[in-house]
């Protein structure tokens, strides 16, 4: 008498196409008076917050005014 064939555990490969995509990190959220540090420009403070769609920094020099999310906008 044969035994039944078992089903082979799988292994969970992180490269796998079939994998279910990692959830995004959520968005940082910014108010007014958050130092801030930008790749490009430098240190900063937020002036004004747009809908959490963007955001006025005051850099010393001059305001920028960025959409978010940013990669290069760090919130301190």
């Amino acid at each position: 008498m044969m035994k039944p064939a078992r089903a082979a555990s799988r292994r969970y490969l992180s490269t796998s196409p079939f994998a279910p995509r990692p959830a995004d990190p959520p968005a940082e959220q910014y108010a007014a008076e958050d130092r801030v540090t930008h790749d490009k420009y430098g240190l900063g403070r937020v002036v004004l917050v747009e809908d959490d769609t963007a955001v006025v920094v005051d850099f010393g020099s001059r305001q920028v005014r960025i959409l978010t999310p940013c990669a290069k906008l760090t919130k301190l």
